[in-house]
């Protein structure tokens, strides 16, 4: 079953909530004061079943909105979730103040269907309804709603609803589903407590599916809960998919921790943010918007507010489009795509909005090429986008779980999108980790070049430390694996134990230092168990005390000595020999005391204890 959300909008008392009433039959004006005083002041839901061109049943929830100038945040907080708009207007007063704001919201919030519909055509006569499509033809020219249905009705009299209803179903089933099997998000509209369930949330889901007992997290205080009940348009059901209005009961948390604006999504998955790269659109109609001009913020069902800092200039004029940089004044779950909404602070109208790129941007020192990304990031091409943001990562990488994150896909989608990227080489992947092509060539190429310097400044040095030439590169350490292990499979490096050195390098003496080196090796070897103090030995070489260590160190990585305790070192050849001797001894008795030990070598207690140990 197809699920649309149909919005209506328009000007204070022109029959937004009567209309509602005579397409479902269910009043969406729920508060006392609402029915008291006749008008709509927050957001009212209702629900109607229809039947698809093909025979599919097409599912209709309505959110109903506030039309009065005072309760506009209100209807910006129903307005977020929906696909399809009714935009209503009287046909006795015509385009109003707020038909205006709310249909400039609707184009911001980038809404790309709906059906203008003219109430109380039963007030007027067939002239008058005549000049009002004319009005209605100039107001909607240029916009996503030139030449979409014009429905006139009278909800009082049930003319033209039947009419309506055609179009509804017409214009629904043209609108694109929402994604349900994408990453779920709920933005709450409503939280209450009922009598034997405890606590319920409402709201929209915009994307995925909820599923009873679902763990959940709530952004932005990252607290969970689980599901214990959903509710699909008033009905008890299993699951709710996205397109949907959807009541939760849910466990792990009480009334007073949530509000509304808050987000239900799945558990360790995403961030929130105190930032946002966007593209911004200023109404024509706004003033010009200064660098760190602060404005209200608002997006599904929060809001908050935000510095607006453009990054073209100081300032973006009226009618304006430009990438810019929004500070919040508190952390939300912004995903690219998000639309949103800017009001001025004082006095509060709406004055623009726009989309997200960016819920992730990089430190300020890392901004270079800022616009391209950006525009890389707008054309919404899939691999382009994953590629870009990997590679503005530049050594670091993008694992997994953060390209899930930034960019709001499954896991399943990133790597449906790495195929041709990977095959191409544009991206190589290491495990989890998602490097840039062109990065890994540069720090391969940075690492061969350090090698090298290192090898010709250290002769009698067979290589470097992993660790101490990954701090040299400065690299990352998942990023340093890759590249090496790329090197090691190209044969352009060789890493032995934990040393890496270029391969076949082989350490180069000079006369003296070969020298010194056979001098070394003979001492220990003819000394047999009781061997010299190392201090002694290196002090009788005619080489100097440095490079006299770097061939020790060279003699014991290719295990000719072998060092047994501080200043106690032994040739390879007498140990050898000694474990000869002791598995002969083991073959006439189990047990050896340290006596018996220095009968059996002729060595003093000095050498036998460590030897023994």
């Amino acid at each position: 079953m197809k699920s649309v959300i149909v919005g209506t909008a328009g000007h204070i008392d022109h029959g937004k909530t009567a209309l509602v009433k005579a397409l479902t039959g269910i009043d969406a004006d729920r508060l006392e004061e609402e029915k008291r005083r006749g008008i709509t002041i927050d957001i009212g839901f209702a629900h109607l079943e229809l039947s698809a061109p093909d025979g599919e049943p097409l599912r209709l929830g309505f959110v109903d909105v506030p039309g009065h100038e005072r309760f506009v945040r209100n209807m910006l907080a129903g307005a977020g979730g929906i696909d399809l708009v009714l935009l209503v207007i009287a046909a006795d007063e015509s385009i109003k103040p707020q038909t205006r704001e709310h249909f400039d919201i609707c184009r911001l919030l980038g809404v790309r269907s709906g059906i203008t519909v003219l109430t109380k055509s039963d007030l007027v006569d067939s002239g008058t309804l005549d000049v009002v499509k004319l009005e209605l033809a100039e107001f909607l020219r240029g916009s996503f709603l030139e030449g979409a249905p014009v429905v006139p009705v009278s909800s009082l009299t049930g003319v033209g609803i039947e009419d309506l209803k055609r179009e509804l179903v017409r214009t629904a089933s043209a609108t694109p589903a929402r994604d349900s099997q994408g990453l779920a998000r709920l933005p709450m509209d409503r939280v209450f407590t009922m009598k034997g369930f405890g606590t319920v949330v409402t709201g929209t889901l915009i994307s995925g599916t909820i599923r009873k007992e679902d763990e959940l997290e709530v952004f932005p205080s990252g607290k969970r809960v689980r599901v214990r009940g959903i509710q699909v348009h008033d009905q008890p059901a299993e699951q709710a998919t996205a397109g949907q209005r959807t009541a939760l009961n849910l466990a792990g948390v009480e009334k007073d921790d949530l509000a509304r604006g808050i987000v239900l999504a799945p558990p360790d998955t995403f961030r929130t943010t105190s930032r946002a790269d966007v593209f911004l659109s200023l109404l024509p109609s706004a003033r010009s918007l200064k660098k760190r001009a602060k404005v209200h913020f608002h997006t599904f069902t929060a809001e908050t507010t935000a510095e607006v800092i453009p990054l073209g200039g100081s300032a973006m004029v009226p009618g304006a489009t430009a990438f810019t940089e929004l500070r919040l004044a508190d952390p939300l779950l912004l995903l690219p795509g998000d639309r949103f909404i800017l009001r001025q602070f004082s006095p509060v109208i709406t004055i623009g909005g726009g989309g997200v790129l960016d819920a992730a941007p990089l430190p300020k020192a890392q901004k270079s090429g800022r616009e391209d990304f950006l525009s890389i990031l707008q054309s919404g091409n899939p691999q382009p986008v994953l590629a870009i943001r990997i590679a503005r990562r530049m050594d670091r990488g993008l694992s997994l779980s953060q390209a899930t994150a930034e960019t709001g896909w499954r896991k399943e989608r990133v790597e449906r999108e790495l195929v041709e990227l990977v095959r191409t080489g544009k991206v190589i992947r290491h495990g989890d980790l998602l490097l840039s092509g062109g990065a890994v060539e540069g720090m391969k190429l940075y690492l061969v070049e350090t090698l090298s310097s290192f090898h010709k400044a250290n002769p009698l040095v067979a290589g470097i430390g992993r660790d101490a030439l990954r701090e040299q590169l400065g690299f990352a350490r998942e990023a340093f694996s890759a590249a090496a292990d790329l090197l090691v499979r190209e044969k352009q490096i060789e890493i032995t134990g934990d040393l890496v050195h270029l391969p076949g390098r082989a350490v180069v003496m000079k006369d003296e230092e070969s020298e010194s080196q056979k001098a070394i090796e003979q001492a220990f070897a003819s000394a047999g168990l009781r061997v010299p103090a190392l201090k002694e030995v290196l002090a009788g070489l005619k080489v100097d005390k440095v490079r006299a260590q770097k061939i020790v160190t060279l003699l014991l990585r290719d295990k000719v000595l072998v060092k047994i305790a501080d200043d106690l070192v032994f040739h390879r050849s007498a140990l050898e020999d000694l474990r000869n001797r002791i598995a002969a001894y083991k073959a006439k008795s189990s047990k050896i005391d340290v006596a018996q030990f220095k009968e059996l070598t002729g060595v003093s207690r000095k050498y036998a204890i460590p030897l023994l140990e």
